[in-house]
């Protein structure tokens, strides 16, 4: 399999906390190389560098592993079904992607996570989804676990 996209997630075990999550969208590496950089990186998450997760801590994790599908163009930015698809936004040269899990984690609507996608991920104002120029990909989501780590 030629198709590396790959997240890799980890999560306390109690509460659910998000303590990193790191992904690869790089079609040009096996699976298995985007899974061991990945896997190596959620580490040193940089939302978390004030307060990194540190190896005692390993053993109140959990461990999710989100295998991506090859992304396919959307007819509108609106044109996704949060809970079921990941989303991928391209406006003005920045990216940015969210998996169907953001959305079934936080409840939020289409325009919400789109919003909250541009301010997080791309830097832009929040309506930046609305520009013309602005692309939206989906993909699907193969999750492997979660898994105590």
């Amino acid at each position: 399999m030629n198709r590396p996209d790959v997240f890799v997630s980890l999560h306390a075990l109690e509460g659910h906390q998000l303590r990193g999550c790191v992904g690869r969208i790089d079609p040009g590496q096996p699976l298995i190389e985007a899974l061991r950089t990945a896997s190596a990186s959620v580490l040193k998450d940089p939302r978390f560098a004030r307060n990194p997760v540190r190896l005692e801590e390993l053993r109140s994790l959990s461990i999710e592993v989100s295998v991506l599908s090859p992304p396919r163009p959307a007819a509108s930015p609106e044109d996704f079904e949060p809970t079921e698809e990941g989303i991928y936004l391209t406006v003005a040269n920045r990216t940015g992607c969210f998996l169907p899990q953001v959305a079934r984690e936080t409840g939020w609507t289409r325009e919400q996570l789109l919003d909250r996608l541009c301010l997080e991920k791309l830097g832009l104002a929040a309506a930046s989804w609305r520009s013309p120029q602005a692309r939206l990909d989906v993909f699907s989501v193969q999750v492997i676990g979660p898994e105590p780590f």
